[in-house]
């Protein structure tokens, strides 16, 4: 029976780099190529990374419901295709979407039996630092982000499982174990995370 899991984090948390690792190891699984207005990094590729489109399409298929959610980041617009996530499920494929917790609440509303996991950073010291490290954001921005993540990484009750990512290799280990219907240690309210998100969130 396929599955559809939303993975959700706040910007700098390190899930792009997670999901494409999982992809590398499961084959049966694919992840969904959301819509964007935002302008494409040098390398990105569209159809690839994003479908990116104009504004006006964007809205287009927003009015014309083909969006399984949508949501407004950093002044850009995101959207999940809904017949491209129904069709991969229909061929008993698992599929990802890498959304926020905007989306994510769409989603849950529209396929309540999808799974929920949202990642979080060791520290904020470390979301700082990973930030920076992208070297594509003026400081303001990555001020700004930060500011946001905070922000996002209060929505962290929402979601079913949580991953802290500190030691990469073992972040994609429990999310395999996620997949598989073996996170039941991963659980959002696990009283190991109480501190770190005190933290996080102070």
């Amino acid at each position: 029976m396929s599955k559809l899991f939303v993975i959700s984090a706040p910007s700098g948390a390190g899930k792009t780099s997670l999901v494409r690792a999982l992809l590398a190891r499961r084959p049966n699984l694919v992840v969904s190529v959301s819509h964007t207005t935002r302008t494409p990094r040098a390398h990105e590729i569209d159809g690839r990374d994003y479908h990116f489109v104009t504004r006006e399409r964007f809205e287009e298929l927003q009015e014309a419901g083909a969006f399984l959610e949508h949501a407004r980041v950093f002044d850009n617009c995101y959207g999940t295709g809904a017949q491209q996530v129904r069709e991969r499920l229909a061929e008993g494929r698992d599929v990802v979407l890498e959304i926020d917790w905007q989306g994510a609440q769409q989603v849950r509303q529209a396929l309540p039996e999808c799974v929920t996991i949202f990642v979080l950073p060791p520290s904020r010291a470390a979301l700082r630092e990973r930030l920076r490290e992208r070297r594509t954001d003026s400081q303001d921005v990555i001020e700004r982000r930060l500011r946001d993540a905070v922000s996002d990484m209060s929505h962290y009750r929402e979601f079913d499982f949580v991953v802290v990512n500190d030691d990469f290799e073992r972040a994609v280990l429990e999310l395999g174990a996620i997949l598989d219907g073996h996170g039941e240690a991963l659980r959002v309210e696990r009283p190991a995370l109480r501190a770190l998100l005190g933290e996080l969130l102070r």
